[in-house]
């Protein structure tokens, strides 16, 4: 079948290639100059299934409440807040009930740990090579972090998830850069998961994708869909419409303003997210793989030559404002841990300050599968998790495309659970 994807960022170039492997003819349209140019450019890189949870949690309300009056805030909100903001804000709140936390905890964490196993089997077999290292760390500071952690240690629990509960003086055994300076509590060890670097496979399985056969058609921007036939559509400055068998859309935000026309009311937002990036000076300063900041919710990871530096979650605002303050907070937890890591304070060299907007559902989950009209599918809403589950959910769309079953149980992942 002749099938279009309307995106490519990780999940439209993970969904291409499946697509492509299963023997359709692809065309990727995307609006940017660039693959990965979006969400995907400059994310922490953390690949942890077990980590992967909704936002949706019982406590979260009152938690966010509280942090939103800290200097250090790892959740804020920006101004202007729209009625759609509001709207997404409520029902995430709706959403925040044990009963519905679990369940779509357990679906997301299904799909993170299939997609892993998917991101591993491709890389080996297409012999990918791009910055990545082992093991996972999640730094407490102090006894209340050890507390706040404990759910969460839990639910690795009932996840099957290796992990282990370690002291300050195991924690540098692994880090060994941590700064002397800072005292804290200690860790969580998870061997089995990492980091790698999201931009480089997309590019590196884009050229993939190339090779098998997907056309990618850049600088070009999908303007509106056929109410009639979904599959047929228009682009900016064509007057002839584009007519495909199959339509994926993968387009982040600009997906629901796509689908609106059709009726199809998708309550996604934006949650910003920002990263720096700098080169390495020491490399015995910097961290060995990746680590997050249990208290800050930053994550610092290693990738390749570079130190990434990435947190916070912003509602409402825009992208193209960038908040000082939680610039700010990156840099001093990453001063905090390895304050010797980064080229940052001298040769004058320029780290990359980066902010993004994560296509987030209020209740967690993204959406996979047939729309609910004729030719057109999803696969969009992954917000902060796009990377840690695209690969398992660019497999299973081209296995529901197919008629076939996916490997996984994808109950709760389609747009019947809006409903």
């Amino acid at each position: 079948m002749r099938v279009a994807v309307i995106g490519a960022g990780i999940i439209g170039i993970t969904t291409a290639y499946e697509l492509a492997m299963d023997g359709h003819e692809v065309t990727v349209f995307e609006r940017r100059s660039a693959a990965a140019e979006e969400t995907s450019f400059a994310n922490a890189g953390v690949v942890a299934p077990g980590y992967v949870t909704p936002w949706a949690a019982p406590g979260m309300p009152g938690k966010v409440f509280r942090h939103l009056f800290s200097r250090h805030a790892p959740v804020k909100l920006g101004w202007p807040l729209t009625g759609r903001d509001l709207s997404w804000m409520w029902q995430w709140y709706q959403s925040c009930t044990l009963e519905t936390y679990l369940a779509n905890r357990g679906r997301m964490q299904r799909l993170a740990f299939y997609s892993r196993e998917r991101l591993d089997h491709l890389t080996e077999a297409l012999e990918l090579e791009y910055d990545c290292s082992p093991g996972y760390l999640v730094l407490l500071r102090s006894e209340k972090d050890s507390r706040l952690a404990q759910p969460g240690l839990q639910a690795l629990r009932d996840a099957g998830v290796s992990f282990s509960e370690i002291n300050a003086e195991q924690v540098r055994l692994i880090e060994p850069a941590i700064s002397t300076d800072t005292v804290f509590l200690g860790g969580i060890h998870l061997p089995n998961d990492g980091v790698a670097n999201c931009r480089q496979f997309a590019l590196l399985l884009k050229n993939e994708a190339q090779r098998i056969g997907v056309n990618f058609e850049f600088n070009t921007t999908v303007a509106q869909l056929d109410r009639a036939q979904t599959a047929t559509l228009l682009i900016a400055g064509e007057d002839a419409p584009r007519r495909f068998d199959q339509l994926v859309m993968c387009a982040g935000l600009a997906s629901a303003e796509l689908l609106r026309p059709l009726g199809l009311q998708i309550p996604m937002v934006a949650v910003y997210g920002y990263s720096i990036s700098a080169p390495i000076g020491e490399p015995l300063n910097a961290p060995r793989s990746a680590l997050m900041d249990e208290r800050y919710k930053v994550a610092i990871s290693r990738l390749g030559q570079r130190v990434r530096v990435a947190g916070s979650a912003e509602i409402g605002g825009s992208l193209a404002t960038k908040r000082a303050s939680s610039i700010q907070t990156l840099y001093k937890v990453l001063h905090d841990w390895f304050p010797g890591a980064a080229q940052h304070a001298n040769l004058g060299l320029k780290v990359q300050e980066w902010k993004g907007a994560r296509p987030m559902l209020p209740d967690g989950p993204p959406l996979i599968g047939h729309s609910g009209l004729n030719g057109l599918w999803l696969n969009l809403g992954h917000g902060s998790s796009g990377w840690a589950l695209s690969c398992g959910s660019a497999r299973a769309l081209a296995d529901l495309l197919a008629g076939k079953a996916p490997e996984i149980d994808m109950q709760g992942l389609g747009l019947e659970r809006l409903r």
